[in-house]
């Protein structure tokens, strides 16, 4: 462990651009984060696509579900009014392995093809898996993952139980746990960190900010990654 926490930009830096979009991306970047996370879905024509929602409703011009668009469609779909929806190859493709990368996995069936396009951008693109974490609220989804592929680094979210996500993460030989940044305290972290790097979520606020830099944690998920 070093004493550096990680600063992660949120869906690119969600507080400052449309969320999960290659401008977001590009503005964590220029903030000078250590990593981004971003959510994915697959879509109708198979595509995983860089997305948080189930349904299009909330930050695009569009509507229904995701996974029932083809990546055609999806295109053709403003969020915000103005931004692209990438797809996961093409978020590859622009980090070039510049920072780590916290792909969440979000809808069905986004496994098989996250391991066959992080294999290839690590064998063929320059990509490390050092530079790569899977995470999933979703425990079947990274058991899948650890399955296909066990050079994937694999992070647990948790929200409710810290003890179910430890279990879990002995099981997968997870490198890192998620929880909701309200579950911790200065003794859960370090005992975590007997095992685990703690990445905490989502940190907004400065007060929250300052107390996750007391409590020592490893990694810090932040609309505003430029306030950590």
């Amino acid at each position: 462990m070093t004493n550096k926490i990680l600063k992660i930009g949120h869906r690119g830096a969600k507080g400052h651009l449309a969320e999960n979009t290659l401008e977001s991306i590009k503005k964590g970047m220029d903030i000078g984060v250590d990593g981004i996370e971003i959510d994915i879905h697959r879509c109708a024509s198979g595509e995983l696509v860089v997305f948080h929602d189930f349904t299009l409703n909330r930050v695009t011009d569009g509507e229904g579900e995701i996974s029932a668009h083809t990546l055609n469609n999806l295109k053709k779909v403003k969020v915000k009014g103005r931004y692209q929806i990438p797809t996961l190859s093409q978020v590859l493709a622009f980090i070039d392995n510049k920072c780590l990368l916290n792909i969440e996995l979000k809808g069905r069936d986004t496994v098989k093809e996250a391991c066959r396009l992080i294999d290839f951008f690590v064998e063929k693109k320059g990509w490390s898996y050092d530079n790569i974490i899977v995470s999933s609220f979703q425990f079947n989804l990274l058991e899948e993952v650890y399955n296909i592929n066990k050079n994937i680094p694999i992070g647990v979210l948790t929200n409710t139980h810290l003890d179910e996500a430890v279990a879990f993460a002995k099981r997968v030989e997870a490198v890192s746990i998620h929880p909701n940044y309200t579950m911790l305290t200065p003794e859960n972290v370090l005992e975590l960190q007997r095992e685990y790097k703690v990445i905490a979520y989502t940190v907004n606020n400065l007060k929250p900010i300052e107390r996750m830099i007391e409590y020592g944690v490893d990694g810090i998920i932040s609309d505003y990654p430029d306030r950590i």
